[in-house]
């Protein structure tokens, strides 16, 4: 079982500066704890998400850390203009000594869509266009590429990644389809919230598809199931935390569709933290209970790879810091023997 971290940055009560270094100080904790990744969302105009350029953000990751690897999950890559995308990407990979994780997707909001022109119908076509044009990228010194929305001709491509042929890719899946698809590419996957029975759907059709393709002997990529979690020294004292901190939390998350008059977030995700824990998406507890709980989960999720979600809403620093620190040294080691190998994946 291998561990990593997940960040939306929604808005907090301090400066946005401050948030950011907040963050960065979560992230060296992450790296000398032995997390494995630390993936950062990508939102724009919300304050369900200030680190609309993840890339850039990251960046400072890689100079506070040396183990940790880092990557947004994912980048809405309908957004971005693909050659200086794909420089980007082979700058972060060298700055950071080859640990970029690049996840991948086509954006999930139609609204922060909208902000840049774009909609929902066109957004998959860009996906896939562009997703290929950088595989194409990474496996060329001249860029020669013909698509519908982008036609290069002989540029050249001095840059490279420092890890060859590629980073490793990866993408979200919500749904059974998406999983095998995400096989057939060489993709780890993290699976969205919801229901370990839920999550098993996906890994099972994910390991299927795997199996079908993957050279004898070869070893499963990570399939990722999350949880937001708050640990303190008793239930009582976790969940306390985690009502009040999931109240800020849901608003930043609800604030852009509520904008547009949109019901579908509200839907999505209760008011009552109670409510989302008894789904299975969120966890607030002792570190016995965390572990009990997780055990039970990830055992039935078929998830080899467990993405933690410590930091969100209006939580403070030492409450962050409380639960990582107490899933690291108590939680981790009792967890960590769970799982299949894993490899990277191209």
């Amino acid at each position: 079982m291998k561990f990593g971290a997940f960040d939306h940055l929604d808005r907090a009560a301090t400066s946005v500066a401050a948030q950011y270094e907040t963050r960065l100080r979560l992230a060296e904790r992450y790296d000398a704890a032995g997390f494995h990744c630390y993936h950062v969302a990508e939102h724009h105009c919300t304050p369900f998400g200030i680190a609309p350029s993840p890339l850039l953000f990251l960046s400072a990751v890689a100079q506070r850390t040396r183990r940790l690897r880092i990557g947004p999950l994912v980048l809405p890559l309908p957004l971005y203009e693909p050659l200086r995308l794909y420089q980007d990407i082979c700058m972060l990979d060298q700055m950071s000594g080859g640990r970029l994780d690049l996840g991948v997707g086509k954006g999930i909001s139609p609204h922060e869509l909208a902000f840049f022109g774009l909609d929902m119908e066109s957004a998959q076509p860009r996906f896939h266009e562009s997703l290929a044009l950088l595989r194409t990228a990474f496996g060329a010194e001249t860029l020669d590429f013909e698509g519908s929305f982008h036609q290069f001709r002989n540029v050249p491509l001095p840059m490279r990644p420092l890890q060859q042929p590629q980073p490793p890719l990866w993408y979200g899946v919500l749904k059974p389809e998406t999983a095998a698809w995400s096989a057939s590419q060489g993709m780890h996957i993290v699976c969205g919230n919801g229901p370990a029975s839920e999550v098993r759907d996906c890994i099972d059709r994910y390991r299927a598809t795997w199996q079908e393709i993957a050279a004898p002997g070869a070893e499963l990529p990570l399939m990722g199931l999350t949880r937001q979690l708050v640990i303190a020294t008793t239930d009582a004292a976790a969940l306390s935390i985690a009502k009040r901190a999931f109240a800020e939390f849901r608003r930043n998350f609800v604030w852009l569709w509520e904008r547009n008059n949109d019901p579908l977030a509200s839907y999505l995700l209760p008011e009552d933290f109670e409510a989302v824990q008894q789904h299975g998406e969120a966890l607030a507890g002792s570190p016995e209970t965390v572990t009990r709980v997780l055990r039970e989960q990830l055992e039935e999720s078929g998830a080899n790879y467990l993405v933690c979600r410590f930091a969100f809403g209006d939580l403070s620093e030492a409450e962050m810091l409380q639960s990582m620190d107490l899933f690291a040294s108590r939680v981790m080691p009792a967890l960590a023997g769970m799982g299949a190998p894993a490899r990277s994946a191209a």
